[in-house]
């Protein structure tokens, strides 16, 4: 993979860059080893190889340790895959936007209701009901097909595709329109279906901008749907473990971003003991 450093440096970087850049590609290849993925440019800077190895593969590094090995890998993988789809996962260190409040909710879904034209007005309550109901990310919403999502009884949970594919249970007040919206859109995409740059990675967030609503009125985005329902959750007392699984979070440590929004949610000293374990056994 030293072709890999020695591309990047042809390009006058400075031999800290080099380094790290090194560094990362060691371990990415380490990484894509232990998992069958082929060694080649285009299989092994692949960006979700990038943000699995990232999030997954570097166990016990600092978020900010994380963040400079992705953004040396990104560099290498841009001219390989261009620029890349979607925002890239958030580590511990970052911080979380504020949850809605019930209040904003209640408003998010009228302004989504209020939209005169049914495809956006669609569009825009999957990204309120999926987001706040589901946690779903930006890219997991795009890929989101109406026979993804299955009901039992009252309930319904969503089948996410993808790096983090897992089940998700839709939030209580949120599974009858999720399962209405999905029903509408039987095998299509539930959210803009039609032709579309799906793999734009401001897709959804230049949706949101474009609705009709008062100035005043809270601003849609996803970030703060899934923010919401993972506060939720802490909130609700849901188990760690839980809650990782249905959010598609890799470390125990990372929901300390959204902790800091909840009274009586664990501590990030909590969370960091409960990977420790997880690590031990």
């Amino acid at each position: 993979m030293g072709g890999l450093v020695s591309a990047e440096a042809g390009g006058a970087a400075r031999p800290r860059r080099q380094a790290v850049a090194a560094t990362a590609v060691r371990g990415l290849s380490r990484f894509a080893r232990t998992r069958g993925i082929p060694a080649s440019r285009e299989f092994l800077l692949d960006y979700d190889v990038i943000e699995a190895f990232c999030v997954a593969g570097l166990p016990g590094r600092a978020p900010s340790t994380r963040g400079t090995y992705r953004s040396a890998l990104y560099r290498l993988a841009m001219p390989v895959h261009g620029e890349p789809g979607q925002r890239a996962t958030p580590f511990a260190g970052a911080r979380a936007p504020a949850p809605y409040s019930p209040a904003e909710r209640a408003e998010l879904a009228a302004i989504a209701a209020a939209q005169r034209d049914p495809a956006r007005r669609a569009s825009a309550l999957a990204v309120v009901v999926f987001g706040v109901g589901a946690g779903l990310r930006p890219g997991e919403l795009v890929a989101l097909r109406g026979d993804d999502v299955v009901r039992h009884g009252r309930r319904a949970a969503v089948h996410v595709s993808g790096p983090a594919a897992r089940v998700v249970p839709v939030s209580t007040g949120y599974a009858g329109r999720a399962w209405e919206l999905a029903h509408c859109a039987a095998s299509n995409f539930v959210f803009r279906p039609g032709p579309a740059r799906r793999g734009y990675k401001n897709f959804v967030t230049n949706f949101a901008r474009t609705l009709a609503a008062d100035p005043a009125a809270p601003r849609l985005t996803l970030s703060r749907c899934r923010c919401s329902f993972i506060c939720d959750h802490l909130a609700a007392g849901t188990p760690v473990g839980e809650l990782l699984a249905i959010t598609g979070i890799c470390q125990a440590e990372s929901l300390a971003r959204y902790a800091r929004h909840v009274d009586g949610a664990p501590s990030k000293a909590v969370l960091r003991a409960w990977d420790r374990h997880q690590r031990a056994d």
